[in-house]
């Protein structure tokens, strides 16, 4: 969908959302909230909730949710999370594989994430991912989260790289989609279920690929 194959331009860069688009983040997501609905005096959410509901990163996020009360619950879920997150970590398939194939070309390679940034630099370091990737930057580390620009923008500025159309952002969720558009750069939908109609009406993604394998065969026929 989107943008057509033939006109697709060998990225240059590529930043990659990092859970649910290279490891598979929901069930350690989905025991850490729950863990926190529940001591906060919320009914816990069905796994198909959490996965609609979760998105904005935590600062952002859980204010809405919990109100003046949300440091209390941003405690409690970091204790949660922080129980479990490294023995649950989860490769999706093909991500390494995509990875390696991308820093062999000398594509510079980022992660921007709304997961806090001490978590998420301990899961790459504990996959063993840290030579691939030139910038890793998470919640918290730039003034403002996805899907503001900033994040992105400061892992490009660490690269040396300037956006353009040729700088391809990955990720599985919207807020992948609108942080691609404020930084002008081509955004890529990443994830098994294809797009419903109207799903990503504000920021369409000019690509949509089913897994990392099949985003590697993409750029491999684009002569990345």
């Amino acid at each position: 969908m989107g943008l057509p194959l033939e006109t697709a331009r060998p990225p240059r860069a590529v930043l990659f959302d990092w859970d649910n688009t290279l490891v598979d983040s929901w069930p350690v997501i989905h025991q850490a909230m729950n863990t926190t609905l529940v001591a906060m005096g919320h009914d816990p959410w069905r796994l198909e909730e959490t996965r609609a509901r979760i998105g904005l990163s935590l600062r952002d996020g859980f204010p809405q949710l919990f109100g003046a009360r949300w440091e209390e619950a941003r405690d409690i879920y970091y204790a949660a999370f922080r129980a479990v997150h490294l023995d649950l970590l989860r490769e999706l398939d093909g991500a390494r594989a995509l990875l390696a194939a991308l820093a062999a070309r000398g594509v510079f390679l980022g992660v921007v994430s709304n997961k806090t940034g001490a978590f998420l630099r301990e899961e790459v370091s504990a996959l063993g991912l840290d030579a691939l990737f030139g910038a890793v930057i998470g919640a918290g580390d730039a003034a403002r989260d996805k899907p503001a620009a900033d994040p992105a923008l400061m892992a490009l500025d660490i690269g040396g790289v300037a956006p353009g159309p040729d700088l391809w952002f990955v990720g599985d969720a919207s807020v992948d989609l609108a942080c691609a558009a404020q930084v002008g750069c081509l955004g890529v939908l990443l994830r098994p279920e294809p797009p419903a109609p109207g799903e990503f009406a504000d920021h369409p993604p000019a690509l949509y690929r089913a897994g990392c394998r099949d985003l590697l065969a993409l750029l491999e026929r684009v002569g990345a």
